[in-house]
């Protein structure tokens, strides 16, 4: 075993996270300096300036730069977000949309079309409903203020780019844009505005019958270590790993108790009991042969929508099991 060593970690503060910010899980051998920031700050800093060891890292984006011959960096494969997308599409209640079907030709607004949520959005639509990347009119820029688009991949159709002071918000209240879809919940339907209501009203049961056709339960973001880290020394990402399995573990387990509930949901054992019905006991579970069905959906759905010129297989993505 090497001496203890220190290691840069980002990441942010989810339950599952938590036992490590505050120092009541440590992986064996390793001090590690967590900074706490929200995800697209630790995607940034880590995919496009390598400013840590290790971070937490948008899926989509770690392997559309594994696809392209990127080795700047080695995962590891910790879902460290997973969420279902049904629910992240909205649309004006006068723009006569009441099924996914009804998105043909309709001006969509989002603020990437390559993050893993709309990746994923956008294969779902594709394979359930027939409504490709090619039969919508894109609309990029920022959701709550104004935001540079990337350049837009191919196989998209038509994509426009809002003007420099324009927001996917000021567009959807003007009817500009019949629909957003979103990672993050739009402020008009925060504060419960008439104009805006969900594609799907009824997203969990909809979600759960897209998990029992399809056995995936969508992994947004992962682990990622930088190569020149890893190759200093190999053991580090076993012993990360680890860690972040008993972490995950020591999270569920304070969920799951009745004596006072950790949280502010009135049934979350009753949710936690759901969960586990319909996605499995290990309803979180790390790993790449345990989440296959996963990293292989999310590669299809990558080459699919041109964002991603090969798929990745699991070596190559992950150093652990």
């Amino acid at each position: 075993m090497s001496d203890q060593k220190s290691l840069r970690l980002a990441c942010w503060d989810y339950d599952r996270t938590r036992p490590m910010i505050d120092g009541r899980v440590r992986p064996e051998g390793i001090d590690l300096l967590i900074s706490v920031m929200r995800p697209r700050e630790a995607f940034t800093r880590m995919l496009d300036h390598e400013e840590f060891d290790v971070a937490e890292v948008s899926l989509a984006n770690y392997m559309q730069l594994k696809a392209k011959g990127d080795t700047r960096f080695v995962g590891i494969p910790v879902a460290l977000s997973r969420m279902f997308r049904h629910s992240c599409i909205y649309v004006r209640a006068d723009a006569d949309i009441h099924k996914p079907e009804d998105l043909v030709g309709r001006r969509v607004g989002v603020a990437q079309l390559d993050s893993t949520g709309v990746v994923f959005i956008k294969g779902m639509l594709s394979h359930d409903y027939g409504v490709t990347p090619d039969r919508i009119q894109w609309v990029v820029g920022g959701l709550e203020a104004p935001a540079k688009a990337k350049k837009p991949p191919t196989g998209h159709g038509i994509v426009e780019e809002l003007g420099a002071e324009q927001t996917l918000v000021g567009a959807f209240k003007t009817g500009k844009i019949d629909v957003i879809i979103s990672n993050h919940i739009p402020s008009l339907f925060l504060e419960g505005a008439r104009e805006a209501r969900r594609l799907f009203p009824d997203f969990k049961f909809v979600e759960q019958d897209f998990f029992r056709r399809t056995g995936v339960f969508p992994i947004m973001h992962t682990i990622a270590i930088r190569a020149d880290v890893h190759a200093a020394d190999p053991t580090i990402a076993p012993r990360l790993y680890a860690a972040f399995c008993t972490a995950r573990d020591r999270a569920i387990a304070d969920l799951y108790d009745t004596d006072a509930l950790r949280v502010t949901v009135p049934w979350l054992i009753d949710a936690i009991d759901e969960a586990r019905r319909t996605l499995g006991h290990d309803y979180w579970r790390y790993g790449a042969k345990a989440n296959h069905s996963v990293w292989e959906t999310l590669s299809n759905y990558l080459v699919e929508q041109h964002l991603a010129p090969r798929h990745v297989p699991l070596e190559e993505l992950f150093v652990v099991d």
